[in-house]
């Protein structure tokens, strides 16, 4: 007998812990931000995942305003030196940079999942 069919997952929790978007479970990344050819636990191919520049642009808005406005925080409130700065936002932005686009691709892979979304085609008529 064949299982009932589940409910997809959440598009935010499957975003958020990089999993599979039809089920919630499977990896959606082999390392770092290489999908993999398909889920380990319900088998969907990721063939269909491709977010394409999108997490990128997200993610230069949003880690641009955290690290200007931290930086400018600190700089007025603390008054540092430079090298603190360069050391602090260093390290700090290649970081929230990794984990920011690991997040984003994976909520841009479950909404391609979640509103079929597909390569614009010409229509025959």
């Amino acid at each position: 007998m064949s299982e009932p069919p589940q409910p997809p997952a959440s598009v935010l929790a499957a975003g958020l812990q990089a999993r599979c978007p039809r089920c919630g479970r499977g990896a959606l990344f082999r390392r770092g931000l290489v999908p993999r050819e398909k889920c380990d636990s319900c088998g969907l191919s990721y063939a269909f995942a491709d977010s394409g520049d999108g997490p990128a642009v997200f993610a230069i808005f949003i880690l641009g305003f955290l690290i200007l406005g931290g930086a400018l925080l600190v700089e007025f409130k603390l008054g540092p030196p430079v090298w603190v700065h360069i050391l602090l936002w260093g390290i700090l932005t290649p970081l929230l940079a990794f984990f920011l686009l690991r997040i984003l691709k994976a909520t841009l892979i479950a909404l391609q999942f979640k509103h079929k979304a597909e390569q614009g085609r010409f229509a025959l008529d």
